[in-house]
């Protein structure tokens, strides 16, 4: 896999120099640039994925260029670099769509998670999601959207149906089925595809924290609020918002955003003004939304207003003879992405690949062939390079109670939760089990969120963010 490219623009060969150490190859590419001139340039020719660009620059300022920057391609996202008494300036620029900004001095810590985020955020705007329409399936620089079951084609047929009407569109489908690349499918086939593109992991930000990142906030709206913030509403003006994990909204935030969909306006936390928005909505859930509207933790009248259309994925269990189609263009694709020698999968392997239950879908399945073809010393895949999973014998799987106590812990540990008295019993369990989760993959993969994220089937956005809110450092 190709190496995320940042652009940095800036003056101070400090700066440069502390990018070139932070972000070190082969995981990034730094280029950098001591001029608005040079580093446009450089943008023309080689579209990095983000721009780390500061504002007080020798031959032009550093607002007009990442204007200009902007207007060669909107979607390359631009994160602005201050000096104290300029964050009011680069607030402003925000508003005419950067994706956000740093003050000097700052720490690595305080800029990598918003370099990463970029990164992250360019990787879904403009890496294609190629439909089996658009080009031959051994493509390799594109998440593909495989498939020839019926409920696959229908997913194709709604695609194409629904990427150019201006509806939002609810995205349905158990973890791994690949929401994501349904939504990029969706933005990149529609008259908007231009226009900037962002992402929110519902589920991953805490409530207080999602509603700024959503609408915003004007300074002094709470505590630590030093500076006022735009969100992702307006930001996003003109173009498409993706809110991933919508079924993991907390009801507050339900209401909230349900005023902003009806009225196409909001306020940032803490100011008074209307600020008008045009977004479309993407969003997407592996929960089951009528049964939360049963119980109350959805609310009907948002699921109403976000199901314009719905499209649905089928889980891998029931794709049938899609199954080695996909196994088969994984292990090409991954193959040429790692440098390996790939011919052939021996019918036992294949055998064994078809016959497992991927409760973790396609998300699961491309994990297990990237640690095979790791694996792999020759061009044959045989059984034996499958991961330890694929070897074990069923009775001792962890599953079975008989063979762990990890229910009782958990029971336990949700009972003293109830005896606590606590409302907050869903977030308390999750957090100790992504503590434990999170702590034993970088263990395992000695601290390179690369890797930990990719095991884990996250974002590195999303990994530095749940190691920030869980107060877990790298191993």
């Amino acid at each position: 896999m190709t190496a995320p490219t940042l652009l940095v623009i800036d003056d101070d060969p400090l700066i440069l120099q502390c990018m070139k150490l932070c972000l070190p190859e082969p995981d990034y590419t730094v280029l950098v640039a001591s001029t608005a001139e040079h580093g446009i340039n450089i943008f023309r020719q080689s579209r990095p994925d983000a721009v780390l660009c500061d504002i007080q620059l020798p031959d032009r300022s550093g607002l007009a260029a990442a204007s200009e920057l902007r207007e060669i391609d909107r979607r390359i996202p631009v994160i602005l670099i201050t000096g104290h008494g300029t964050a009011e300036t680069a607030i402003t620029a925000m508003s005419n769509g950067a994706f956000d900004y740093v003050t000097k001095p700052f720490e690595p810590d305080e800029i990598l998670p918003l370099i990463d985020s970029a990164l992250e955020t360019s990787r879904m705007a403009r890496r294609p999601a190629v439909l089996p329409s658009d080009k031959p399936m051994h493509t390799a620089a594109a998440d593909q959207v495989l498939g020839r079951c019926d409920a696959m084609v229908e997913v194709f047929r709604s695609i194409g149906r629904v990427a150019s009407k201006d509806v939002a569109v609810l995205i349905l489908g158990e973890t791994g089925t690949g929401k994501e690349v349904v939504a990029r499918a969706i933005y990149q086939h529609s008259h908007r595809h231009d226009q900037v593109f962002h992402a929110i992991n519902c589920a991953a930000i805490p409530e207080n924290l999602l509603e700024s990142e959503l609408f915003g906030h004007e300074k002094g709206a709470f505590t630590g609020a030093d500076q006022r913030r735009i969100g992702k509403f307006e930001i996003c003006d003109k173009g498409t918002l993706f809110l991933d994990e919508i079924g993991d909204m907390s009801p507050v935030m339900q209401t909230k955003l349900l005023r902003v969909l009806q009225e196409k306006e909001f306020e940032r936390v803490g100011g008074s003004k209307p600020i008008k928005t045009d977004v479309r909505i993407l969003a997407a859930t592996n929960r089951d939304l009528e049964s939360a509207i049963g119980d109350g933790s959805f609310r009907s009248d948002l699921f109403y207003r976000l199901n314009e259309f719905t499209i649905r994925l089928p889980p891998m269990r029931e794709r049938g003879d899609d199954v080695p189609l996909m196994i088969e263009h994984f292990f090409s694709a991954f193959a040429r992405q790692l440098g390996k020698e790939f011919i052939s999968i021996a019918p036992e392997t294949m055998q064994s690949l078809c016959q497992h239950h991927w409760p973790g879908n396609v998300r699961e399945l491309q994990g297990v062939i990237k640690q095979t073809l790791l694996k792999a010393s020759g061009p044959v895949i045989v059984p034996a390079f499958l991961p330890p999973s694929f070897h074990r014998d069923p009775k001792h799987d962890i599953t079975t109670p008989s063979s762990s106590d990890w229910r009782s812990d958990l029971s336990r540990l949700i009972a003293s939760r109830l005896a606590a008295g606590s409302f907050s019993i869903s977030s308390d369990i999750h957090d100790e089990v992504d503590r434990v989760l999170i702590e034993q993959v970088l263990k395992a993969t000695q601290g390179n969120l690369s890797e930990a994220s990719a095991r884990l089937g996250i974002s590195r956005p999303t990994l530095r963010s749940r190691l920030k809110q869980l107060g877990l450092t790298r191993h």
